[in-house]
């Protein structure tokens, strides 16, 4: 196989690979004395979230929050997670790039729930 055909399928590779890599987004929550992380689907929009919790006996358990009401997913386009400045803020915000449109996620009940869109 001649090089330059080696070089632009290692390119390709690499291209596909570091797209994988931006699936998803995760930020954490503003508030300071929470330890909860906030994950986001950037294609769909489906949020999650997660964060250390103590457990007798062990170093401790991942405790996680699957999608709630308005947390899943969501019609594809290209989302973001954006965090507000105030320290006492335990959500995050959910943008739509292309159209403006956002949403509050927040845990709630033991699922991650999203405010309806606007703008």
């Amino acid at each position: 196989m001649p090089l330059k055909y080696l070089v632009a399928a290692m390119a390709i590779i690499v291209t596909a690979d570091a797209a994988a890599a931006q699936t998803y987004q995760f930020l954490a929550a503003p508030e300071t004395d929470l330890n909860r992380v906030y994950r986001l689907d950037r294609v769909t929009g489906e949020m999650g979230a997660c964060q250390y919790g103590l457990k007798e006996n062990t170093i401790g358990v991942t405790l996680c929050y699957p999608p709630g009401e308005g947390a899943g997913p969501q019609p594809s386009s290209e989302y973001e997670l954006v965090a507000s400045r105030h320290e006492r803020e335990g959500g995050v915000f959910r943008v739509d790039l292309r159209t403006g449109m956002m949403s509050i996620c927040y845990v709630l009940n033991e699922a991650v729930v999203c405010t309806p869109q606007a703008r």
